[in-house]
């Protein structure tokens, strides 16, 4: 199972994206039970936790992005989402979705700009 990340682009602040996340290879017995979440890397700086949901659909996000950004499931598809709203040139990153527990190789991210 890989993460397949898409969705990312350019865009100006305050602006929106909305990212999508396949998992791979999966089967329903793997993904629904687990909880997912989205990375990002920003230049320099180390992988970071951005947003999670549970297999209940209880959600978590960072303070950096509480209230701009919403992380949503699709179990039937096994896929993963992230609505980012009120982007901002801080927000610019590869972004990556994982299990919480970031159990998987990582994908190829997506790209994320926000020129300031």
């Amino acid at each position: 199972v890989r993460p397949v990340e898409s969705g990312g682009g350019l865009v100006q602040a305050g602006g929106s994206l909305r990212l999508s996340c396949t998992a791979s290879g999966s089967i329903t017995s793997f993904f629904n039970p687990r909880a997912w979440a989205w990375f990002r890397l920003l230049p320099g700086k180390q992988r970071e936790l951005v947003a999670s949901i549970s297999s209940t659909r209880t959600t978590d996000y960072a303070d950096s992005v509480k209230g701009r950004f919403t992380i949503s499931r699709d179990n039937a598809w096994k896929r993963v989402y992230l609505q980012m709203n009120d982007l901002k040139p801080e927000d610019t990153a590869v972004y990556y979705c994982n299990t919480l527990e970031a159990s998987l190789r990582w994908g190829q991210g997506t790209q994320v700009t926000v020129p300031s």
